[in-house]
């Protein structure tokens, strides 16, 4: 009833968001939470030991404090003992307390193959082969390393780490993920597939207090529109709070060239744009021997070509940050401002001339419909130095199959933070890591290279690993397995009833301190 009536003659106006999940979500397991529709609604339901606070910083969440061994292998971590997992038949009405147990059979079970979780790969290599995770009393739990690895803290920050009860997970079997029980701000209320999705208001948070409560909203309903442009005009008539997500069809509807709100949406909407970690890029195969990318001063000779502030400003509506920098975008401490302008027809000349590549036929550049505008103007900005490419666009799903067994030289890509930390970056070019088994879908692989990343994965000392950072980006921007186009932006538009709203640069969203404003003449 709650979510169902906004007003009621008998009853309090109820703080009720409503936002859209396009692609869907596919389950509300911390297990599964891989996607970004499906990790923003688990953030409303689970915790974690740790959590991020609005810029990215390390903050206690179920865990109050923590400590590391001196030979870093060893972490300690002290829980909370007022944190209750949300009410559940399961529990038969008593209250079930979070203890140190839990969070051993959360990161057992997410390593564990009959799991199948889509973050089992977070403690690959990394933690001890036996009794990683130890319970040393109901408040204690110790994490156990096999080599000292500095951003274990970020990575217990994802969505995978989220601790569940294990009667829970045993009682649902493959339905938890439909009925999910955690301890968030918000609890799981009810889920009509591919119509509704509802949380209601968790009255038992441990973050809240008397004088500040937590959460402020009684509820939270999600629909899943598959449509943007129809989802678009559900916002625009006052029938969600939230909008994120512009397609290229009709971003020039919602912002001009400068990258501000139309004039017609200024008065009832506003806009919010943060920093988002996500890195755009183009792709060179560097062990495909056959395509001219197998050579230095080819890639190069690309990268001097593309013009990307033209990219931003006039087929982006300065969305994003033209690329003028490493690998590692803007907003994290391994962020390295280029030596040099990246945009130098001149020396994109050069460095073809110095290629020795004569071109007999077009280098094949794949991608997908939504970056096809992008991959244009790259074609345009290339053929004006001499180089030819042609493009091929091809379903989002079948780039990933081809570029993960390396049937493709030259492809767009993009790599969106998982934690926020540069290493998870630097982790994109590493030799081990080659596709399939990682994220190297360059198939870059330098010995050099290698060795100060695996020095970066042990160094806690934070001066001697921005001089490590340094020397990694240096070695990429040499040896140019990628050309780099921007570091993405992410765009919200809210309603002006909508206050408290945070978007950190994870393009997370947190509701904890949310409210909504009853506004004069609301279509609500």
């Amino acid at each position: 009833m709650l979510i169902s009536c906004h007003t009621s003659p008998e009853t309090k106006k109820y703080q009720i968001i409503r936002f859209n999940s396009p692609t869907g979500i596919t389950s509300l397991d911390p297990a599964f939470a891989r996607t970004q529709e499906n990790i923003r609604a688990v953030n409303q339901l689970f915790n974690g030991l740790l959590q991020l606070d609005k810029d990215l910083n390390i903050a206690p969440a179920i865990a109050k404090k923590w400590s590391i061994s001196n030979d870093s292998k060893t972490y300690t971590f002290t829980l909370r003992n007022d944190v209750l997992f949300h009410n559940d038949p399961i529990f038969k009405g008593l209250k079930r307390a979070v203890k140190a147990d839990d969070f051993v059979y959360t990161f057992s079970r997410l390593i564990n193959p009959k799991t199948a979780s889509d973050g089992a790969w977070i403690f690959n290599g990394i933690i001890a082969e036996s009794n990683p995770f130890i319970a040393l009393n109901d408040s204690t739990l110790q994490v156990n390393l096999k080599k000292p690895f500095t951003p274990l803290l970020s990575l217990l920050t994802m969505a995978y780490c989220y601790v569940v009860p294990k009667e829970a997970v045993a009682h649902y079997g493959l339905d938890f993920g439909k009925h999910p029980v955690g301890t968030g701000p918000f609890q799981f209320a009810n889920w009509h597939d591919g119509i509704k999705l509802n949380f209601l208001k968790n009255d038992s948070y441990f973050e809240s207090s008397p004088s500040n409560p937590i959460p402020k909203l009684d509820a939270i309903s999600i629909s899943f529109i598959q449509s943007k442009q129809t989802e678009l005009l559900e916002f625009s008539q006052g029938k969600l709070d939230l909008f994120t997500g512009l397609e290229s069809s009709f971003k020039d509807e919602i912002l001009n060239a400068q990258g501000f709100l139309q004039p017609k949406y200024l008065k009832e909407f506003t806009l919010i744009k943060s920093p988002y970690l996500n890195t755009e890029y183009l792709a060179f195969n560097v062990e495909d021997k056959i395509s001219p990318v197998h050579n230095l001063y080819f890639r190069k000779a690309i990268s001097y070509a593309i013009n990307r502030e033209a990219m931003i400003t006039y087929l982006r509506n300065n969305v994003g940050q033209a690329a003028d920098g490493g690998f590692s975008p803007t907003g994290l401490p391994s962020y390295r401002e280029a030596t040099e302008p990246l945009f130098n027809p001149s020396k994109a000349k050069e460095c073809l001339i110095k290629s020795g590549i004569k071109q007999t036929k077009p280098i094949l550049l794949t991608t997908t419909r939504d970056y096809l505008d992008l991959c244009i103007l790259v074609q345009k900005n290339c053929a004006a130095v001499g180089i030819q490419l042609k493009i091929e666009v091809v379903p989002s799903s079948l780039l990933k199959q081809q570029k993960s067994v390396g049937d493709l030289s030259f492809f767009r890509g993009s790599w969106i933070a998982d934690y926020p930390d540069g290493e998870n970056y630097m982790a994109c070019f590493y030799g081990p890591n080659k596709a399939p088994n990682g994220p190297n879908y360059t198939r870059y692989e330098n010995a050099f290279f290698d060795a100060n990343y695996e020095l970066l994965l042990k160094e806690t000392d934070l001066t001697k690993r921005a001089e490590i950072f340094t020397t990694l980006e240096e070695n990429l921007s040499q040896n140019q397995p990628f050309a780099l186009l921007f570091y993405d932006e992410s765009i919200w538009i809210r309603s002006q009833a909508v206050n408290g709203l945070i978007i950190n640069s994870l393009n997370q969203m947190d509701l904890r301190q949310t409210t909504l404003n009853q506004l004069p003449n609301s279509k609500k």
